[in-house]
């Protein structure tokens, strides 16, 4: 948070997006870089274990899939989305969802892929309660088109064909 105060007092505008990001792959790669060219600061936020094992378990496709989510811990996704060069700071998710993250964090710029687990009406309606930055305006909320075949669901069905 000090931080992003430091990027607003500086006049930088600052790009969230936030996920599972699991098995990164180049959906996620472009995802972010696309992002990245809507402003200063792209900054990442990682859900937790527990989150993505929760949101697994109730994706539609879920029943393709046999492997536990999250295949990689969230410490280790966080320093594999560090190393992106679109990627300017990341951030892991612990004990907050994902809109309560943004609704308080109050980027200039929400990214959204179109997989997003986040409604776009409960992103709409985090973003415009911002309790804790309520002199801050709300941030444009861009949605960024998912690429075709790519998804951690696939990549994960790949590798279970491959040990077949």
């Amino acid at each position: 948070m000090e931080r992003r105060a430091e990027w607003r007092r500086e006049g930088q505008r600052v790009v969230l997006a936030a996920g599972a990001f699991d098995l990164l792959h180049p959906g996620h790669v472009r995802l972010l870089e696309q992002a990245r060219g809507f402003g200063d600061v792209m900054v990442v936020a990682v859900e937790d274990d527990a989150t993505v094992r929760a949101e697994a378990g109730r994706a539609k496709d879920a029943a393709r899939v046999t492997t536990s989510r999250p295949v990689a811990p969230v410490s280790e996704r966080a320093e594999i989305l560090a190393a992106l060069a679109a990627v300017d700071f990341v951030t892991e998710l612990a004990n907050i969802s994902a809109v309560d993250w943004i609704a308080c964090f109050a980027p200039d710029i929400y990214a959204q892929g179109g997989a997003s687990k986040v409604g776009a009406g409960a992103t709409a309606r985090a973003l415009e309660s911002r309790d804790a930055q309520p002199n801050v305006p709300a941030p444009d909320t861009i949605h960024i088109p998912l690429e075709p075949g790519f998804s951690t669901a696939l990549l994960i069905e790949r590798i279970q064909q491959i040990k077949q």
